[in-house]
Formats: C-alpha cells, structure tokens, sequence
C-alpha cells in the first residue's frame, strides 16, 4: 500500500502528527530497522489499535506517511522561498539554494546517512527518486511554467530535482548549490533559459 502525495493535500490530524512525530524519534533512538510499532504507542501515548486504524499496516505504512509529510514540509519551504521570483532564472536559483540548504541542514536526514545508509540512500534512489521527481513537479512546475511552456517546465524540474540530490550526495568541486551566485553561474553556463522560452 503506498499513500497519495499530491501537492498541499497530504494533511495529518493532530494524533497522526504526534505518531509520525513519535516514529521520527524511535527511528533516532533505534534505527529503521529495529524500531517497532510497539515503540512508537509508548512513545506517542496510543493503542495498538487506534495505530493501526490510523496507519493500516503498521510499521511499512508509518514510514510511508513520514516520507510524505517530509516531503510536503520540504516542497512547502521551497515554494515559500521561490515566493516574489522575478524571472525564470530568479525562481531556480532560490529553489536549487532553498533544496541544497534544506538537505544541507536537516539532521534528521544527516544522522539517518550516518547510521543507515543504505536505506537512507535508497529514498534517494532506487525507491524513492521517482517519487521526488514527481512531488517535485507537482510543487514546482506549475511555478515555472509561469516563465516556459508545461512541457519544458516539467522536464525541467525534473532535471534540476534530480542533479540537487545528485550534488547533495556528491557535493561538486566547481559550484557550491547553497550558494546564490554559484548557481546563478551554473545556470547561465549550462541552462540556456532563453532557448527555453523560445520553444
């Protein structure tokens, strides 16, 4: 069972928040994949029962419904940040350097690549970059189509999504992304935004 994520709609009640919020802390203290659900009642002062009422099919489904509200979380900052863009290249570099320091800066995520890698990066691969991708257009592609066409819009975020996570795991010696002029320079040396409008 995989849960929905479309943009602004992934809402939690406050006892749902307070279980995602209490699984967040049994993933610190135990890692993914020791914590149990068991854990996660203790913590957040719940039955078995209504969990699992709220989150049918436990400990897969919890996981789940975390990485959708982190997602929103994150794509929600972005879009607070992107806010008052003045051009095209404006709204991409705010977004690259809002993403970069997002990542950058969560020590959530910091701690789950230091003590679980190989889960943690594959949220970021195998399992999870398409549904970056996707939430990432879902957010941000109806921002930028305000500057191109939908199409060049859409295959645009896709690509930037995908070489911010690139650079998160792999940092380039030549452009630093949490830096404005860095990705400004970045974008007019390898995006050529006004062939883009053209189209």
């Amino acid at each position: 069972m995989t849960i929905a994520v479309d943009a602004n709609q992934s809402a939690f009640t406050a006892v749902e928040t307070r279980v995602l919020d209490s699984t967040k802390i049994a993933i610190e203290k135990w890692g993914v994949s020791r914590f149990t659900v068991a854990d996660v009642c203790d913590l957040a002062g719940v039955s078995r029962a209504t969990l699992y009422r709220m989150f049918p099919g436990g400990k897969e489904i919890l996981l789940e419904a975390l990485h959708v509200r982190s997602l929103d979380e994150f794509f929600t900052t972005l879009l607070e940040r992107a806010d008052g863009a003045r051009s095209l290249e404006d709204l991409l570099v705010r977004c690259i350097v809002s993403a970069t320091t997002e990542l950058r800066n969560d020590q959530h995520l910091a701690m789950m690549l230091a003590t679980e890698p190989g889960s943690t990066l594959m949220q970021f691969t195998i399992d999870g970059l398409s549904r970056i991708v996707r939430v990432a257009s879902a957010y941000l592609a109806p921002l930028v189509a305000d500057f191109l066409p939908k199409r060049e819009a859409d295959a645009l975020v896709e690509v930037l999504a995908r070489l911010v996570i690139s650079y998160f795991l792999t940092p380039s010696e030549h452009f630093d992304f949490t830096d404005k002029a860095s990705v400004a320079k970045f974008i007019n040396t390898h995006i050529n935004i006004n062939e883009l409008s053209k189209k």
